[in-house]
């Protein structure tokens, strides 16, 4: 039947792909976790928890691993919760028997042990660091200008974990003095306008950048001139490395491009 199949040759057939793993757990995200399982008295955080749902929101959203090594499953509630498994585990007051969660998880536990104050204070800062890219609320609309400028800016305030606390309106009051000086809303770096490419549903949308960003400065005053206006594209590869380029490099280094094609 199959001609080219000598007989006794043993015919290979391809088995299935291995299954991709999520990425290792990092130390900054191990200590966001950590901190949590801390505050909830040295347990587990349980998948359905509204914890476990915020802690899996904020990992999901940091730019440490690239998407193209995150699996279905990366940094979900349940994920979360099975990491925070192996930490409340490795605690020196557990009577049972710890799961396998890793030297790195062992040391940031033992350190949370050592000094608890010290890296809550740690954790306050990853977490404030993790969630100061500088975007602000993409609102459609643009209310009135006059909302209060300057706005205060990147306190840390508690939630269920601390971030950098951003003044939305701010946002909206860049987007109108942009349009009431005859201004479009473009990206500052590239100039791609949102409503050109995408019609009605593109209208007035923009990402607003802080020049400098929120866990540098620390609480302050922002001024409509520390906000740029930045395409989602151009938003992102400001912040994809450290250090993070100031939107004048990045435009020179897009007109040296532009300049070569």
């Amino acid at each position: 039947m199959f001609p080219w199949l000598r007989y006794g040759e043993r015919v290979h057939k391809p088995g299935p792909a291995p299954r991709r793993r999520s990425p290792a757990w990092t130390r900054d995200e191990i200590i966001l976790v950590a901190a949590q399982v801390v505050s909830n008295r040295w347990h587990e955080l349980r998948e359905g928890d509204p914890e476990a749902r915020e802690l899996s929101d904020l990992l999901r959203s940091l730019d440490i691993h690239p998407p193209e090594a995150r699996t279905g499953d990366f940094r979900s509630p349940g994920s979360v919760s099975r990491k925070s498994s192996d930490i409340a585990t490795a605690y020196s007051g557990y009577a049972g028997v710890p799961t396998r969660g890793g030297a790195l998880t062992r040391e940031v536990v033992r350190e949370f042990e050592r000094d608890p104050r010290g890296m809550a204070k740690l954790a306050r800062e990853v977490d404030g660091q993790a969630t100061a890219g500088g975007e602000l609320p993409g609102a459609g609309g643009v209310p009135d200008p006059d909302l209060g400028v300057p706005a205060a800016e990147g306190g840390a305030r508690e939630r269920v974990h601390l971030s950098r606390e951003r003044d939305s309106r701010i946002r909206n009051a860049k987007v109108a003095s942009v349009l009431k000086r005859g201004g479009k809303i473009v990206c500052e770096v590239c100039g791609f306008d949102f409503g050109a490419v995408y019609g009605s549903r593109g209208d007035g949308y923009i990402e607003v950048h802080h020049r400098i960003p929120l866990h540098v400065s620390g609480p302050t005053e922002t001024s409509l001139e520390d906000l740029a206006l930045l395409c989602s594209n151009c938003h992102r590869m400001i912040h994809r490395d450290q250090p993070w380029l100031t939107v004048e490099q990045l435009a020179s280094t897009v007109a040296e491009r532009r300049a070569l094609s």
